[in-house]
């Protein structure tokens, strides 16, 4: 009675209009965030699988060295001569290109 024919007809259409915006925002918030962070721990993975003796890593807590051991769980680092540490493998940060120790 009060609310004219051609109102109600396009109700459907403003609902659908009203979740446009939060369909792109969610879109891109994937695509800038969450799609880049899942490629970088991805990366990281692959590093820590391919470790092996003799590669001159970096930890999460600044210490470089190089790799002597490597268990399932566990890393053992040579800081120095004769030095050694163990280390969780979700410790190592980065792998560093063979000679950057002798450089330092």
């Amino acid at each position: 009675m009060f609310i004219s024919n051609a109102y109600a007809a396009s109700g459907s259409a403003t609902d659908l209009m009203s979740f446009l915006p939060l369909i792109v925002i969610f879109i891109l918030f994937f695509f800038m965030i969450i799609r880049p962070q899942m490629k970088q721990a991805k990366v990281q993975r692959e590093m820590i699988a391919a470790l092996q003796k003799g590669d001159e890593v970096v930890t999460s807590g600044g210490i470089v060295g190089k790799v002597t051991k490597v268990a399932e769980a566990f890393v053992t680092i040579e800081v120095t001569a004769g030095t050694e540490i163990v280390v969780q493998k979700q410790a190592i940060q980065t792998a560093l290109p063979k000679g950057t120790i002798k450089s330092i």
